[in-house]
């Protein structure tokens, strides 16, 4: 997997208090604090570990652990915590340069009153009640964005919530100073998939760069009949082969082809340190057919890809990917195709030309080769399977001028009623929350695009948590939406990021 190396990344446990308690309260501080810490390391499978800091008690202290915290490469957040009441103005130094994600945990090291013991000692060193609201406030003050958890440090809940928050602090540390190649242009005359990267890379903090075709044809053509023949015997191990695939067979040629164009795409990205990159149909000068086979494989690997010059896609699919690792890793490109509008069983079929990622895949996909309408070239190679099932999520990146404005509709990913032997693509049918009618309109009301990043395993929560962490919009559409609800906060989003259309 080409996904981020997170052996040396680690999120710091930050505690506040202060010195009125006396330096015996604060040494106790610090121990429930390590504890806490400890007791979250061994009970929440979190994919990066809990560090404990020592307990901030002054302005300076503050500022200088956030400060390590801006140059420290491991960390890609922190967690603070007000054991006891830290006066928060000895934050503000701090948390002003402080430019990694933040969590506010509100919790309380113990979970219940000691009825018949409780006493003074007791509630000094139990204040979070009021502690982490005088926190909450400073925040709110320097108009900081951080994901607030509330509950006990043992709960389940607690560290369901952490991790989401953690997978996108990922995906974030991921993106700063990440690279994104784009094989050719942006599909001629389309504007969603069109956007400004100097913003781009000024608010999310990764670069986009086009690339000739030539470039990578170059490569392709340095890549050796030996390499070919090992990967085409790694095809026919994992993957079902058309017949006339196979060796021997009339189209073997084909699939040697692709075999070629994934590993001169692989040795460009991988030369490159890319995460992710674009193609385009109507720039493929040189290659012999469109890549299919070579972009299904890459993204299984964890590079994120946008078909047509999409790079925000290939950059959210990226992120996506990132947030999903140790899961079940069911995220791929997707693009809204066409609908089932049954009365009463409204349903939508995404698909693409090609490239759709096998990790979403139910069964063994099939690789196929077939005619392709567009591009002028050569029958490319792709799997073809149906997705597994269950719920999931669409997601899409799109510039509206003045912000960027990320949208999540949640859905149930089902079965066809029918097989689909015709349909010569990899696909997914899913039935849309709160509805068909609902979620669409609100869809296009709110300017998303018809290419998504596509999930059954990230989840709403870590991609609103990774909207908060690069101060984005970010709109909801879910069982809870209402139409006219909905509208509305787009016009009040208006205002809030500035009424002008950024041209």
């Amino acid at each position: 997997m080409n996904l981020i190396n997170k052996e040396n990344l680690e999120v710091w446990f930050v505690t506040g208090s202060q010195h009125l308690y006396g330096e015996e309260a604060l040494r106790q501080v610090a121990k429930n604090s390590q504890k806490l810490v400890e007791g979250l390391n061994a009970r929440a499978n979190f994919p990066v570990s809990v560090t404990f800091k020592p307990v901030q008690t002054t302005t300076e202290t503050v500022r200088d652990v956030c400060l390590d915290a801006n140059h420290h490469k491991g960390c890609i957040g922190i967690i603070t915590w007000c054991h006891t009441f830290s006066p928060s103005k000895m934050w503000i130094t701090g948390l002003k340069q402080l430019n990694k994600p933040v969590l506010h945990l509100h919790t309380q090291f113990n979970r219940d009153l000691p009825w018949g013991e409780i006493d003074m000692d007791f509630m000094n060193l139990n204040q979070a009640a009021h502690g982490d609201r005088e926190h909450g406030f400073i925040h709110s003050r320097l108009r900081r964005n951080r994901k607030v958890v509330v509950g006990h440090w043992e709960d389940s809940e607690v560290h369901e919530r952490i991790d989401a928050w953690m997978r996108a602090a990922l995906a974030w540390a991921d993106w700063q100073g990440g690279k994104y190649a784009r094989f050719g242009d942006n599909m001629r005359f389309v504007a969603v998939t069109e956007g400004d990267k100097v913003s781009a890379e000024a608010r999310f903090g990764y670069s986009v760069n086009g690339y000739g075709v030539g470039d990578l044809v170059s490569k392709v053509h340095e890549v050796s009949d030996a390499e070919v023949d090992s990967l085409v015997s790694e095809y026919g191990d994992q993957y079902e082969l058309m017949d006339s695939l196979r060796p021997g067979g009339a189209q073997h040629e084909a699939l040697r082809v692709g075999a070629r164009q994934e590993l001169g795409m692989r040795a460009f990205l991988v030369e490159g340190g890319f995460q992710g990159f674009t193609t385009t149909f109507e720039n493929l000068y040189g290659l012999t057919q469109l890549p299919g086979l070579a972009v299904q494989r890459l993204m299984a690997d964890g590079y994120g890809f946008g078909a047509e010059g999409d790079w925000k896609t290939a950059a959210l699919v990226r992120a996506m990917k990132v947030m999903d690792e140790g899961l079940d890793g069911h995220t791929s490109f997707m693009e809204d195709y066409t609908y089932h509008m049954h009365p009463g069983k409204h349903q939508v079929l995404g698909a693409h030309m090609l490239e759709i990622c096998p990790s979403i895949a139910r069964g063994t996909p099939r690789v196929e080769i077939h005619p392709l309408g567009i591009g002028g070239k050569a029958d490319p190679v792709r799997m073809v399977f149906d997705s597994v099932t269950g719920p999931g999520l669409n997601a899409t990146l799109v510039d509206m001028g003045n912000r960027y404005r990320m949208i999540v509709n949640t859905c149930d990913v089902v079965e066809p009623e029918a097989p689909l032997p015709k349909l010569p693509v990899a696909r997914a049918l899913w039935e849309t929350k709160p509805d068909f009618k609902t979620a669409l309109a609100a869809w296009i009301y709110a300017g998303g695009a018809h290419h998504t990043g596509f999930s059954l395993t990230v989840s709403a929560e870590m991609l609103e948590d990774f909207a908060d962490i690069a101060g984005i919009e970010y709109l909801p559409i879910d069982e809870t939406t209402n139409l006219r609800l909905f509208k509305k906060e787009l016009q009040l989003n208006e205002v809030v990021y500035g009424n002008h259309l950024g041209y």
